[in-house]
C-alpha cells in the first residue's frame, strides 16, 4: 500500500463506527454517498473478458492492457481488503434544456459532465481530504485513491458499495439520484463494515436502448463502444467511420441520450457544486463559434477541463462533423472552407465530408 510500515489498529478496534464516521465526513465534504465494498469482482471479470473477446471495446486498447488487475484490486494494489466508494452528483440543468440544445442543429451539444471544471482534480481533492480526516482518526493506514486514473471497474464496485445499479445502458443508476454523478474510489486495507449490494431496478424498460443514435446499446446491459457517440469523439483518434457521422448530429464532445431518456432520472436533482457548473457559455455556444477556434484559444477556453484532453484536432474534427449535420448555411461552408487546408489529414478529411454535405443539402432545396 501507499504507507508502508503501517500498523493496523489493535484487535478489536470499533471497525463499525469507523465506518460510520468515513460515511460523514464523506458526505460533510460534499459526496452525495459513500458505500464500502469487497474485492470480489468475479462476475464482472468474466462480463469484461466476453466484451473484450468481442472487441467492443474499439481502440481502447488500455482497457485490456492491466490484464486482471482491473477486476482483482488486491494485483493492482497489494494488501487491499476494502475499497471506499463515493458519487458526487453534477447535473448542471434540466433535462427540457439539454433536449432542447440538442434538438437546435446550429448549437453544439457537449456532454453536460464537461461543462464545469474538469471533475478528476475536483474528486481527488475531495478524496485526499477524506484520507486526511481518517488519518487524523486512527492515524497512518494504507490506501491508494482512484479517479477514472487507473485500471479500475468503478461501476461494479460502486454496485457492490451499494451506490445504485448499472443499468442496461451500463451507466450506474441511483434509485434516488439518477445517473448524473461521477465516481471515485480509495482502495485501503481497513477491514471496513461491507454495504449490501444494490438491486437491479430496470424490469422491463429500455428507453436507453430505443433512443441511442447509433444502436451502441446493442443488448441490455451490452455496450459496443464502436458505436457510441461519446467513444466516436473523445476516445476514437482517428478517423469517425462516415456512415456514423450522420447519426451524431450536433453532439460533439459525448453524448448524453441514454440518461436524458432514463426515467430513473426524474429523481435527479440540479447539482449545487460550484466547480460543475456551466463555464465559458459552453453549454449554449454554436458550432461555428467552436470550429472559430484557434489551438491558442481551444488550450485557454478549456484550461481546466475534461475537454482538454481530446486536443484540438480531434476538436476540429468533431466541429466538422456537426456542421456537416447542420442546416444549409453559407456561413457554414465559409467556415467549412477556411478550414480545407488545414495542417491535418483528419482535419481536412471530415472538413471535406462536411462541405460535401452542405452542397448536397443546398442542391436538394
Amino acid at each position: 500500500m501507499t504507507e508502508p510500515g503501517w500498523t493496523a489498529p489493535t484487535a478489536g478496534y470499533d471497525y463499525a463506527s469507523l465506518t460510520a464516521r468515513i460515511k460523514a465526513c464523506g458526505r460533510e465534504l460534499g459526496f452525495q454517498q459513500v458505500g464500502i465494498a469487497d474485492t470480489d469482482l468475479r462476475l464482472a471479470e468474466g462480463r469484461l473478458a466476453t466484451w473484450l473477446q468481442e472487441n467492443r471495446h474499439g481502440e481502447m486498447q488500455y482497457m485490456a492492457r492491466h490484464g486482471t488487475k482491473r477486476s482483482r484490486p488486491a494485483e493492482l494494489v497489494p494488501g487491499t481488503l476494502r475499497v471506499i466508494s463515493v458519487r458526487m452528483d453534477y447535473l448542471p440543468e434540466t433535462r427540457e434544456r439539454s433536449w432542447k440544445s440538442i434538438a437546435d442543429p446550429t448549437t453544439a451539444f457537449l456532454s453536460r459532465y464537461a461543462l464545469g471544471r474538469d471533475y478528476h482534480k475536483v474528486l481527488r481533492r475531495r478524496l485526499l481530504r477524506l484520507v486526511g480526516r481518517i488519518r487524523d482518526e486512527i492515524g497512518d493506514f494504507g490506501y491508494r485513491l482512484f479517479v477514472d486514473s487507473a485500471p479500475v471497474l468503478e461501476k461494479p464496485l460502486a454496485e457492490k458499495a451499494g451506490l445504485g445499479w448499472i443499468g442496461k445502458h451500463t451507466n450506474l443508476i441511483n434509485a434516488r439520484a439518477g445517473s448524473w454523478f461521477f465516481l471515485g474510489e480509495i482502495y485501503t486495507d481497513l477491514p471496513l463494515l461491507l454495504d449490501a449490494p444494490a438491486r437491479d431496478h430496470c424490469g422491463t424498460c429500455r428507453a436507453c436502448m430505443d433512443v441511442c443514435p447509433t444502436g451502441a446499446i446493442v443488448a441490455p446491459y451490452v455496450l459496443d463502444a464502436r458505436l457510441c457517440i461519446s467513444y466516436l469523439t473523445i476516445e476514437l483518434k482517428g478517423t469517425i467511420p462516415p456512415e456514423l457521422r450522420p447519426l451524431i448530429g450536433n453532439r460533439i464532445y459525448g453524448c448524453d441520450d441514454c440518461q436524458l431518456a432514463c426515467p430513473w432520472n426524474r429523481f435527479a436533482r440540479i447539482c449545487a457544486e460550484p466547480d460543475f457548473k456551466p463555464r465559458r457559455g459552453l453549454d449554449s455556444a454554436s458550432l461555428l463559434e467552436l470550429f472559430a477556434w484557434e489551438e491558442k484559444e481551444f488550450l485557454e477556453r478549456t484550461q481546466g477541463s475534461a475537454i482538454r484532453r481530446i486536443g484540438h484536432i480531434a476538436w476540429l474534427r468533431n466541429l466538422a462533423v456537426g456542421l456537416g449535420n447542420a442546416p444549409h448555411s453559407a456561413r457554414v461552408i465559409a467556415a467549412l472552407r477556411a478550414r480545407l487546408d488545414h495542417p491535418s489529414e483528419l482535419v481536412r478529411e471530415h472538413v471535406a465530408w462536411a462541405l460535401a454535405r452542405q452542397t448536397r443539402s443546398k442542391c436538394s432545396r
